[in-house]
């Protein structure tokens, strides 16, 4: 990966060119395999390899992908990484117009609406993992009482957390340690409501 940070998408372009169906379902897939060719990825999205690889290219236009070492001898394959740890989407950048705000809102519920779709399949197939991943696999809802700094320190060390926990996991998988380990899903909401 070129870079261990994330990337701050503060452009309309490249918050458009991420938030269609399939390029992040493409997206979400590298970061998962790490590295991917079309061929490979279209396998997972059941999809066509050209119409795989020219979404791979839009993703790759606007630097959010980037292409990898070959991974094997066959040249004419193409590999892919993503090009950073993961992207970050600040409101602060669209508020500028209306248009701005609406590219941003439609970009976060596309998000909301695949990551719902992540853990209903979850729900749906649930028989199929064992009861180790029954018993620990959760959902949980807090109310807090909060103010917007305090949610902010909240939101940063939950994400000091999780980077914690991944970084120790990758680690013990690149010593051998692969029994059990499986991709994990860890959806989380902060947001103000009224009663």
């Amino acid at each position: 990966m070129a870079s261990k940070e994330k990337r701050r998408i503060a452009d309309v372009g490249t918050l458009k060119a991420l938030a269609h169906p399939l390029r992040m379902k493409l997206f979400r897939l590298l970061f998962v395999t790490e590295v991917a060719t079309a061929s490979q990825l279209a396998e997972q999205v059941n999809e066509a390899v050209s119409l795989v690889s020219y979404h791979l290219r839009k993703l790759a236009e606007h630097g959010l992908i980037e292409e990898a070492e070959p991974q094997s001898r066959d040249g004419r394959e193409r590999w892919w990484q993503p090009a950073s740890e993961g992207v970050s989407i600040q409101d602060e950048d669209f508020r500028g117009a209306p248009e701005l705000a609406a590219a941003r809102l439609a970009a976060t519920r596309l998000f909301m609406e695949q990551r719902y779709d992540m853990y209903r399949d979850y729900l749906d197939r649930r028989a199929d993992w064992g009861v180790e991943w029954h018993d620990v696999a959760y959902d949980s809802e807090a109310v807090l009482r909060l103010n917007p700094s305090e949610l902010a320190a909240l939101r940063q060390e939950v994400w000091a957390l999780l980077t914690k926990y991944d970084a120790q996991g990758r680690a013990r998988e690149a010593e051998g340690d692969t029994e059990g380990r499986e991709n994990v899903a860890f959806h989380s909401y902060g947001f103000p409501f009224r009663v």
